[in-house]
């Protein structure tokens, strides 16, 4: 394998959201999840309170998005 760092990981995933009556998406920062978030502005401040004074949840050099971008807060499937 090459160690020129080939696989990039942002430091920030947002994970896919859950089914329910009251979905969320799980939040992790450097692989530790550091909460859920109900929309944009929750994953904005979980990424605030790590350091990141502005961040930029368009930017994929920070944030992967998993199971849909940042206007995704339901399950596909719908509730249930």
């Amino acid at each position: 394998m090459s160690e020129s760092g080939d696989i990039f990981h942002p430091p920030v995933v947002v994970r896919p959201p859950t089914r329910g009556a009251r979905p969320y998406r799980r939040v992790e920062i450097y692989g530790r999840t550091v909460g859920r978030a109900t929309g944009p502005q929750d994953v904005v401040e979980l990424i605030r309170h790590a350091g990141v004074a502005e961040p930029d949840l368009d930017d994929p050099d920070l944030v992967a998005w998993r199971g849909g971008d940042r206007t995704v807060w339901e399950h596909p499937a719908g509730e249930g």
